[in-house]
């Protein structure tokens, strides 16, 4: 078969399993077999990226990461909508429609999704640009990150010469379950809904990321369609739909009685729905009846967002429990009475941290008023005090680890208590996790999936159990056999050799990040050296301050951290500094690096900087040295152009990294 056509025929299978496997949710092939047919095209796009084109299936996640997002004027403006919170107020705006409109007739209802507003923008049926609501008329574009949604289609067939529609992105609540896990395990800040959730990844600068995330988007309406015109907003709908855009489902009502109807119908399945809805939104279906109310200056004059009320009932609160987190967070827990929320059977409500439990005073055995928070998360909102026993006392956090009896600590921002332990069986995970990283052991093949077999197989209980692993334990895990466990043994036996740094950067130490684990490391030489070091030699030290000190002190010196090193130590660990900075020659000097470097990564010229007693930073200022710029620099460049630095290219940055 011709090359060209052979391409065509698989993009065209391709986007046909996407629109069926992603739109209609009804694939028709297995995964297996679509991989190879997209292996396939991989293969012929890589022998011949002349005929590359951007709709391509392989297109997905093409794009390089970015600085900065450019600004986006809207053809269209993106309008927000007026939000009503009765019945009645539903009923008014009924009334003002039908007193400026008689001729609105029927209503259309759908559910209104608690996600990102978007504008997709398509010419001759490709997709060419997608952008945020922004302020309702400039937006931030977004295009190389929706790319990687994979119901939004990046080729129409029948679409006219330029077509804007409008969407609302979001992130399934399967995926923002398994996100918020994953973060959990990895110590980062968790996402509070699905919503901040779906607009932090559509705000990464890299599309890999984005793509990680995976997003879903419906779309609710056309912005602008070139050369075609239609009556009814369910008819434009439809059109859409027929073009294999993924579109909210709509019903059609003849009165704002039926539609009060509808709205209640959707607040009972609420917890059906994949995403998550604060409201349901009532439209006049009528295009020419929309002319004629048009818009105010905020909002639609015929539209309207019903927004439901969050379900509150009465409970008693029967115990409060400690749960330690894998970040050594403890998080207060209430047990209460089983009531009904928003569809589900509640028996736990979130009580965030000692400071929440001391405002509102909750105690155990108090009556209080639970609700969902934004219909995911049980919370308590008040406590009833006329109902409170005579018995009840009031609440007093632990000083020690309920898992492990650690002492515990409160944040210097005072909002989390958190264990200290080095051991603590509930940290395990996210420890070990954390140990294995690249930027710490980096011990390839030990990923989260492998560390949760070796913890559930009781194989590891700490990071010193890493290095008593036998092979024949290992290979008897599920997906893991005689090969790997070898390569996963080999890889733990070349860590031993490590530098101190990348060990003190393992051990999670609070504010001891890699940086200041290699300024330690370099300073003290050993770990026999560090131990013995006061608090005023280690805030001596340039970037070690009295804070970062005492978590250092306090950590090493612990039982847990003591018990650790040494067991460390006895299992063959190297506790000293391999290498030490080659000179000073960059001493003093402050480094922004931007863009590609095609001799090394910018990882690796930062380490050369750093070897030479210079400094790495993240932002341009006033006192930034130089600036590295490698190709497609972006944002950094323009500010060093505009503050003066000076601008090294790569061979200027290889000359002063040569100079004697």
């Amino acid at each position: 078969m011709d090359i060209t056509k052979e391409i065509d025929q698989l993009r065209r299978q391709l986007n046909e399993h996407n629109y069926r496997y992603y739109v209609l949710d009804q694939p028709t092939i297995q995964d297996y077999e679509y991989d190879r047919m997209l292996r396939r095209l991989e293969e012929l796009e890589a022998a011949h990226p002349e005929l590359v084109t951007p709709d391509s299936p392989t297109q997905r996640v093409g794009g390089q990461a970015l600085d900065s997002f450019a600004q986006v004027v809207h053809q269209v403006p993106l309008e927000s909508l007026q939000d009503v919170f009765s019945f009645e107020e539903l009923e008014e705006f009924g009334q003002r429609l039908k007193s400026a409109a008689p001729e609105v007739g029927e209503y259309l209802v759908e559910p209104k999704i608690d996600g990102l507003s978007i504008a997709l923008e398509y010419e001759n049926g490709r997709f060419v640009r997608g952008a945020t609501r922004g302020d309702g008329r400039v937006g931030e574009d977004v295009t190389e990150n929706l790319r990687t949604i994979r119901s939004i289609p990046l080729s129409l067939e029948g679409a006219p010469p330029r077509l804007i529609v409008r969407g609302e992105v979001f992130m399934p609540k399967t995926v923002f379950e398994e996100l918020n896990r994953q973060r959990e395990l990895n110590g980062e800040p968790l996402f509070a809904n699905p919503r901040n959730a779906a607009a932090g990844s559509m705000r990464q600068l890299d599309p890999q990321v984005a793509a990680s995330r995976k997003l879903d988007m419906l779309v609710f309406n056309i912005q602008y369609a070139e050369g075609v015109s239609f009556s009814t907003d369910g008819e434009a709908l439809d059109w859409l739909a027929g073009l294999r855009f993924k579109v909210i489902q709509y019903r059609t009502v003849q009165t704002i009685g039926q539609a009060s109807d509808v709205i209640r119908e959707i607040g009972e399945r609420r917890e059906e729905y994949p995403f998550d809805i604060d409201g349901a939104v009532v439209k006049v279906n009528n295009l020419a009846a929309r002319e004629t109310l048009g818009s105010t200056a905020k909002f639609p004059r015929w539209a309207a967002a019903y927004k439901y009320p969050p379900e509150q009932k009465e409970s008693v609160v029967e115990d409060i429990v400690i749960q330690v987190g894998r970040t050594g967070v403890l998080t207060p827990k209430a047990v209460v009475r089983a009531v009904r929320l928003a569809g589900t059977t509640v028996t736990n409500a979130t009580l965030h941290n000692q400071d929440f439990i001391a405002e509102k005073d909750i105690r155990i055995g108090d009556s209080v008023i639970v609700q969902k928070a934004g219909e995911i998360i049980p919370e308590i909102v008040s406590v009833i005090p006329e109902k409170r026993p005579a018995d009840a006392v009031p609440y007093r956090f632990p000083d020690h680890c309920p898992v492990c009896g650690a002492p515990v600590v409160r944040d210097e921002d005072g909002a989390h208590i958190r264990c200290t332990g080095a051991e603590c069986p509930a940290q395990l995970l996210r420890n070990l996790t954390h140990f294995a990283s690249r930027d710490a052991m980096d011990i390839e093949g030990l990923g989260p999936a492998v560390i949760q077999a070796l913890v559930d197989a009781d194989l590891v209980r700490t990071p010193a159990d890493l290095y008593r692993l036998q092979a024949e334990p290992v290979a008897a895990l599920d997906r893991m056999g005689k090969k790997s466990a070898e390569n996963l043994l080999a890889a733990i036996e070349r860590s031993k050799h490590n530098d101190l740094s990348r060990l003190l950067t393992a051990f999670g130490i609070r504010q001891v990040g890699q940086k200041a684990a290699k300024v330690l490391a370099a300073r003290f030489g050993s770990m026999e050296r560090l131990l013995e070091a006061s608090e005023e030699e280690l805030t001596a030290i340039p970037d070690i301050g009295g804070i970062t000190a005492r978590f250092l002190l306090e950590w090493l010196h612990s039982e847990q951290g003591s018990h650790l090193i040494d067991q460390l130590r006895q299992a063959g660990v190297n506790m000293a500094s391999l290498s030490q900075p080659t000179g000073d020659r960059l001493a003093g000097l402050t480094f922004v690096l931007t863009g590609e470097l095609e001799s090394m990564t910018r990882k690796q010229a930062g380490e050369k900087i750093e070897a030479l007693g210079g400094k790495v930073s993240s932002s341009v200022s006033g006192k930034t040295s130089y600036v590295v710029a490698g190709e497609a620099a972006g944002s950094k460049l323009r500010k060093a152009q505009q503050l003066g630095v000076t601008i090294l290219d790569e061979q200027g940055f290889l000359a002063l990294l040569s100079e004697n």
